[in-house]
C-alpha cells in the first residue's frame, strides 16, 4: 500500500508535468541563467575562468534551482485543494510525502544533467574524470537537500508567506548538505583529485540523508494535520 501510494502521487505529477513542462522549463532557465551570470563574474584578468569556483557554482544553481521547483511544485496542489484531496485519502501520508520528494529528485536530476557539462564548458572544470563520485556526490546531495524542502514546502502550501519562508528555513538546515557537496566537488576538481576525501564526504551526505528523510517521515503526518 505504501509504495502503491508513493508511484500514484509521482505518477500524478509526473503526467501533470508532461503536459505542461511549467516547472521544468522554469527550473531549467533559472539554474542556467544562475551558470551564465556567475560564468561572467568569475573570469581572471587575462580573461580565464576561475576552475575553483566550479563546484560552488553548481551547488549554488543546484539549490536555487531546488527552491524554486520546490516552491513550483506545492504551488500546483494549491489550486483545487488538491492536497487537502490528498490527505484525505485513506492512505498513508508518509507515502504522499516519498512521492512529491521522489518527484522533485527526478526534476533536479534532470537539471543537473545540464548543467554539469555547462559548467565544465564554461570553467573548463574536469567534472569527468571521475564520473561515479560525482554522480555520488550530486545524487546524495540532491536527495538530502530535497528531503527537508518538500517537507517545509509542504508545510508552508498555505502561507500567504509560503515564498519568503522556504528559503528562510530550508538554506540554515540544508547548510551542510551543500558544504559537503561544495568540498567533495572541489576534491574531484584538484590537479591530483582526492579520491578518498570525496568518498568520506559522500559518506557523511548519506549519514545526512539517513537523518533528514527519517525525520521527515516521522514529522510529516503531524505537520501537515496542523
Amino acid at each position: 500500500m505504501f509504495l502503491r501510494v508513493a508511484l500514484l502521487v509521482l505518477r500524478k505529477d509526473f503526467a501533470i508535468e508532461v503536459r505542461s513542462r511549467e516547472i521544468l522549463y522554469t527550473t531549467l532557465f533559472f539554474a542556467l541563467s544562475c551558470v551564465l551570470i556567475f560564468s561572467f563574474a568569475f573570469v581572471k584578468a587575462e580573461g580565464q575562468p576561475l576552475e575553483d569556483a566550479a563546484a560552488g557554482i553548481l551547488w549554488i544553481a543546484i539549490a536555487f534551482a531546488g527552491t524554486l521547483a520546490l516552491g513550483r511544485t506545492f504551488e500546483r496542489e494549491r489550486y483545487g485543494e488538491t492536497l487537502r484531496a490528498l490527505l484525505l485519502a485513506p492512505a498513508p501520508r508518509p507515502a504522499i510525502y516519498v512521492g512529491k520528494l521522489v518527484g522533485i529528485v527526478f526534476l533536479l536530476v534532470v537539471a543537473e544533467a545540464l548543467l554539469v557539462p555547462l559548467i565544465a564548458l564554461l570553467f573548463q572544470a574536469a567534472l569527468f574524470t571521475h564520473p561515479l563520485l560525482l554522480i555520488g556526490l550530486l545524487l546524495t546531495g540532491t536527495v538530502g537537500f530535497c528531503a527537508v524542502g518538500t517537507l517545509f514546502a509542504a508545510m508552508l502550501v498555505r502561507a500567504r508567506t509560503r515564498d519568503v519562508m522556504l528559503p528562510i528555513l530550508l538554506y540554515p538546515i540544508t547548510v551542510p548538505v551543500i558544504i559537503a557537496g561544495v568540498r567533495g566537488t572541489s576534491a574531484l576538481l584538484q590537479p591530483a583529485p582526492d579520491e578518498a576525501v570525496a568518498t568520506m564526504w559522500i559518506a557523511l551526505l548519506v549519514c545526512f540523508d539517513v537523518v533528514f528523510v527519517t525525520l521527515a517521515l516521522w514529522t510529516f503526518e503531524p505537520l501537515m494535520t496542523e
